[in-house]
């Protein structure tokens, strides 16, 4: 019989966590003066308990490490479980939102898509915007984590291909996860620092420039106001731009700098194929502006670089209303969207990486139906393809496409238009933040959608957020009967 307290220690002891975290908003409350504090104390309290109690009543099923079965349940309940709790403030706060509303903001923000229901951000209190931040920075070094232990582990989607970089961890998942977090937690809080500093020198005030840090590094996308970063127009979409590229990369390349490999982010095909692909795109959209924003060459390179690199990070800030570029420009973003930055990043969506795979895929193909006597491997950074990966690959994009029509015909059914159903569709399987259209579109939210609608796009982010094999394994006969 499977054995689930292991699973339910560390969800109970990650639920007491994101209790404490509430701390730090309660803090900033207090300094504000408004009386929201005690949000923070209710939910916070509520959490911590919640969560001693479920790690105290499994704490003697813990051992040195996990099977494959509970290693996919911890992987998924996590991002089930702690949107329940990071909803509280929301529901108890000034926003007093439905539970649905609360879930789907919670969602977004541990899964940093960006995707937000709530209006009337710049005059909420401090502390609920500071904590919608920490939502999505604690998503964020979340899903590096499971980027590099996990789901290497789990064979996803091709992803047992960065194993041997992620460190072995098979059988000790839960010390070796200890370890490897507290490397990455190093260098995603300097990153995070750094952000910071960068912002307040370009003019932002302490408080903004902390929350957009936090929301930056983890490529989550929540702003401090309606208008999103057109609030910020001007040096600081550079700022942005340098450190959405920056928590695009992988982060096993920042540990093997720390480690003297100066070479690591050069070498790596991901990081190369990532950077091609936003420096081409930039360029399409820069000649594309020429018409947009006649004789304002500087302004066209910015709002060029900062909006491609958003959305193919999957961050979703937005500076302008995109939607007026034309068709071409719409039609492009969607497309983008889906492309993501690297494996064992805070970024999003199908990955740099398997494209790369695909495209070798293909041109091995090809080559082998010009000389069929021939022998053609696939090959990845100069290593050999096995056919697990590409098999393992190709059964990422099949239920991608899959998940993403299933989605899209979903949200129709719930009275949807085409461009808002299939926008959204993307936007929340991708990780993406905003959709397309007058709705959910850069200048739009998703506060006007009916609850079935919130509770589609609420699963699809959970799904796109943990690579989609991690959530369906779980849902065959054959995973309990095993």
């Amino acid at each position: 019989m499977l054995d689930l307290r292991p699973v339910g220690y560390v969800i109970g002891l990650l639920v007491a966590v994101l209790g404490v975290a509430m701390v730090l908003p309660l803090l900033v409350d207090v300094a504000e003066g408004r009386g929201h504090w005690l949000v923070f104390a209710e939910a916070g309290a509520l959490s911590i308990l919640a969560g001693g109690l479920i790690a105290l009543a499994c704490a003697n099923g813990v051992n040195e490490g996990l099977t494959i079965q509970q290693t996919f349940l911890l992987t998924t309940g996590v991002w089930m479980m702690l949107p329940l709790f990071g909803a509280l403030p929301f529901i108890l706060g000034a926003t007093q939102s439905s539970f649905t509303d609360a879930f789907f903001e919670a969602m977004s923000g541990l899964t940093t898509t960006g995707s937000t229901v709530l209006t009337g951000l710049d005059a909420l209190p401090k502390g609920l915007l500071l904590w919608r931040g920490i939502l999505q920075w604690l998503g964020g070094i979340g899903i590096i984590v499971v980027a590099m232990v996990f789901l290497p582990e789990l064979r996803v989607g091709g992803m047992q291909i960065f194993k041997s970089e992620s460190f072995d961890t098979f059988g000790k998942i839960l010390p070796r996860a200890g370890q490897i977090a507290s490397q990455i937690s190093v260098i995603y809080l300097w990153l995070t620092l750094a952000c910071v500093m960068s912002y307040i020198a370009v003019g932002m005030s302490v408080f903004d420039a902390t929350v957009h840090a936090l929301t930056t590094i983890s490529t989550g996308g929540f702003s401090n106001y309606d208008a999103s970063f057109g609030a910020f127009s001007g040096p600081g979409e550079y700022v942005a731009s340098l450190f959405m590229i920056l928590s695009a990369l992988p982060f096993v390349r920042y540990v093997q700098i720390l480690n003297g490999n100066a070479q690591a982010l050069h070498r790596d095909p991901q990081v190369r194929g990532f950077l091609m692909t936003i420096a081409v795109l930039v360029t399409v959209v820069f000649v594309l502006l020429q018409n947009v924003f006649p004789g304002e060459e500087e302004r066209v390179l910015r709002e060029a670089l900062f909006n491609i690199t958003s959305i193919i990070s999957g961050t979703g800030y937005a500076s302008v209303d995109y939607m007026k570029w034309g068709s071409f420009a719409v039609a492009l973003f969607f497309f983008i969207g889906l492309i993501g930055g690297c494996a064992g990043s805070t970024a999003c969506s199908i990955k740099i990486f398997r494209f790369q795979l695909l495209f070798a895929s293909i041109r091995a193909q090809l080559r082998r139906i010009r000389s069929p006597h021939g022998i053609f491997t696939p090959r990845y950074d100069g290593r050999p393809v096995g056919p697990d990966v590409l098999s393992s690959v190709m059964s990422f994009f099949m239920f991608f496409v899959l998940t993403l029509g299933l989605a899209a015909v979903a949200l129709s059914l719930t009275g949807l238009d085409f461009i808002t159903s299939i926008s959204g569709a993307g936007a929340a399987l991708a990780n993406i933040g905003p959709g397309l259209g007058p709705i959910i579109g850069p200048a739009g939210n998703f506060s006007t959608l009916n609850d079935t609608a919130k509770w589609i796009l609420s699963i699809s982010m959970l799904i796109g957020r943990l690579e989609l094999m991690a959530v369906y394994v779980i849902l065959t006969v054959k995973f309990w009967r095993a």
